[in-house]
């Protein structure tokens, strides 16, 4: 492992944002099981994908709270800062669905881009008022979208890859990058940038693909690839990203940006046969066996781009972080939490998804 920047932060008071969804709810329990002593305020507004059970086995530890709000409420976002007294910002919360940015790209603008400028300058006032300790961290969690698209023989994506972003998603992840990166060097504000890959693994919303797939598996419903199901993505297990964060906020320089990846590129259409033959293995009584055969190419979505991938080489020489979950062993580990979490995801299938499942999807 390479020697780490002599940046180690001895204890955290964070504040999670977006701790309920997806990749927050993992790192809130990666965080709580590894850092007992540090104290952990979950804020998240609990919109669709934000689901309070995901954290219900951290309720009423002594260094866990949950607080429902929004990030655009700067006066709560004061209240919290000051009562807690938080030295580290973890900001997850996002819109996050490219579809559904495409549908209503509003809510994406609000939050991504008003509700991260309403945290920066909710933190850079408090941390002000601390006499500007070396000990706060402002982390933004974004991801690899904001550098556009790749060609199949393109290099990777690394951190002074030019932002080029395709679809409302994407460019309100760039454009709260850009705010973050232009308080560090206006106000000198510790803020750290990480770009990640595409996340898997439990918690996941069932409008993402890899959950998709598995419970669409599981309900004898069509699995819809895009287009011709050749586009490409580097597929990045959700602990692996959590230990990449742990590092970063331990040990990055303030004012950098980390590409996190998982080295695992794979197109479409050859992961939804991978994870068509691992239900097939795990799954018994599938409506549809094998369930390959639920596979329908549907119509691509716009500005669908073709390949991402993400040179990581960066946190491996500077921080010493590598991935260590293979594509194959990350997705037997997500298919087997869906098969034995059905209580979880099963209330999810609601009349609002079913339709918007039926709009994106069928229509």
């Amino acid at each position: 492992m390479a020697d780490l920047l002599d940046t180690s932060r001895s204890s955290c008071r964070l504040l999670v944002t977006g701790g309920a969804g997806f990749i927050g709810s993992n790192f809130v329990h990666y965080w709580c099981d590894r850092y007992p002593d540090d104290r952990v305020v979950v804020l998240d507004a609990l919109t669709y994908a934000g689901n309070r059970r995901n954290l219900e086995d951290l309720e009423g530890q002594d260094n866990f709270r949950f607080v429902q709000g929004d990030i655009c409420d700067r006066s709560l976002i004061d209240q919290l800062l000051r009562e807690e007294n938080i030295n580290t910002i973890a900001h997850f919360a996002a819109e996050s669905h490219v579809d559904r940015s495409i549908l209503g790209p509003a809510a994406f603008v609000q939050t991504n881009v008003v509700g991260t400028f309403t945290l920066l300058e909710a933190f850079r006032q408090h941390w002000e008022a601390t006499g500007r300790l070396d000990s706060y961290c402002f982390l933004h969690v974004s991801t690899d979208e904001v550098y556009g698209s790749l060609g199949l023989t393109d290099p990777a994506f690394t951190e002074t890859t030019p932002y080029a972003p395709n679809s409302p998603y994407s460019a309100s992840k760039a454009g709260s990058d850009h705010l973050v990166r232009a308080y560090y060097h206006t106000y000198g504000l510790p803020t750290i940038l990480t770009n990640c890959s595409n996340n898997y693994g439990p918690y996941q919303f069932p409008e993402k693909l890899i959950p998709l797939m598995c419970i669409n598996s599981l309900i004898g419903k069509q699995l819809p690839v895009y287009g011709d199901g050749q586009n490409i993505r580097d597929w990045l297990y959700v602990g692996d990203h959590c230990s990449a964060l742990d590092v970063v906020i331990h040990h990055a320089k303030p004012g950098e940006t980390y590409n996190v990846g998982g080295n695992n590129e794979v197109n479409n259409i050859d992961l939804v046969n991978m994870l068509c033959q691992l239900m097939d293995e795990l799954a018994s009584d599938l409506p549809v066996h094998p369930c390959h055969q639920l596979i329908t190419f549907v119509k691509d979505r716009p500005g669908h781009d073709r390949r991402y991938a993400i040179n990581a080489t960066k946190i491996k020489t500077q921080l010493g972080w590598m991935p260590k979950v293979t594509v194959k062993e990350g997705l037997r580990q997500t298919v087997e939490w869906y098969l034995t979490h059905r209580d979880w995801w099963e209330p999810l299938l609601s009349k609002e998804y079913q339709a918007y499942y039926r709009q994106v999807y069928v229509s």
